[in-house]
């Protein structure tokens, strides 16, 4: 069961890396405005996760609907709050840069997972993982040495350097946020299942959603929203269309992270994630004719570099960890004889 657990939410969680920030991209290219709004939307879509909860509850039949206890709900009200000033830092970058550029960017939180997880949860560093990153980090400053290059038609080179160190400073607090996640979960007093592991990502979701709420409040944005979508360049209708497909995405994204690191571990979510940002940066360049300048090119093959050195690290971790682990071979006792 736990090995369909990984599959399931690893494919989720490949779903939402890629379908989320082309589905939020497409929302800015064809006039929207609204970066709280977009942020909102990273988790807004949490009812959805009432869903597979339903399925667990059901399938597990517990006595109480709601097994969450206060210090773990405390816990998460709080990562959730850290949630929601990512998704934040995060539309301000995608606002502001096209998609196979702070896509490359965003490659970085592998480094930042890296230092949170040894920090909080006592994950070892090994010279793969400083190896990959020194590569992860070289790969963003190259792309901040072109700062401007690839800038969206009509944006001034401080919005564009704006939008580049907010997508830095969303990697460097979703490399925080992952590990904070796992040690809730290493710390908690209660029995971990997955159903309370949902329960967990629904009161993070609900308080990230909230604290967007507030900020779309302060800046207006529901007072807008419908002006804003008989503007829109595709249509009222696919307006809506992309909101809510933007909605689901990210909570596919969300799904298999908790998932992910229920079943495994924090790092191996920021691996699948970091092994799946190219082929949003390919996928971009194909739907949004986005160019694919040299140094592009320099910063993937760094950040490709940067994954396979950090899981190669991590598979010989894993080998080693698994052989100290079989017990040496004993020989078999003597049979004593009668007399």
């Amino acid at each position: 069961m736990k090995r369909i657990l990984v599959v399931v939410n690893s494919i989720l969680l490949c779903i939402g890396t890629s379908g989320g920030p082309l589905v939020m991209r497409l929302y800015f290219i064809n006039g929207g405005k609204r970066i709280w709004l977009s942020s909102f939307l990273e988790t807004a879509g949490f009812p959805f996760m009432l869903i597979p909860l339903a399925i667990s509850y059901i399938y597990h039949k517990p006595i109480k609907l709601l097994s969450i206890k206060l210090p773990l709900f405390l816990a998460s009200a709080i990562i959730g709050i850290l949630t929601g000033l990512d998704d934040y830092l995060y539309a301000c970058g995608v606002a502001r840069l096209p998609v196979s550029t702070f896509s490359l960017i965003q490659a970085s939180h592998l480094a930042f997972t890296a230092i949170f997880a040894f920090l909080l949860v006592r994950h070892k560093f090994t010279a793969y993982a400083v190896n990959s990153i020194v590569l992860l980090t070289v790969g963003a400053v190259v792309l901040a040495l072109h700062s401007g290059g690839d800038r969206p038609k009509g944006e001034s080179t401080q919005q564009y350097v704006i939008g580049f160190v907010m997508i830095l400073a969303a990697a460097a607090l979703y490399g925080l946020v992952l590990p904070l996640m796992e040690l809730v979960y290493k710390k908690t007093k209660q029995d971990l299942t997955y159903s309370l592991v949902m329960e967990i990502q629904l009161v993070m979701c609900f308080f990230a959603t909230l604290f967007c709420s507030i900020g779309m409040i302060i800046n207006n944005d529901f007072k807008v929203i419908g002006r804003e979508a008989r503007d829109y360049k595709l249509g009222e209708t696919k307006y809506y269309v992309v909101l809510v497909w933007s909605a689901i995405m990210w909570q596919f994204f969300f799904l298999g992270v908790i998932g992910v690191i229920f079943c495994a571990s924090s790092l191996l979510s920021a691996i699948i994630v970091a092994a799946f940002l190219p082929v949003t940066e390919v996928l971009a360049v194909i739907i949004y004719k986005e160019n694919f300048q040299a140094e592009k090119g320099v910063a993937l093959v760094l950040s490709l570099w940067g994954f396979v050195s950090y899981f190669y690290g991590e598979i010989k971790q894993e080998r080693k960890r698994n052989k100290n682990r079989c017990p040496e071979t004993e020989l078999p006792q003597s049979i004593p004889l009668n007399t």
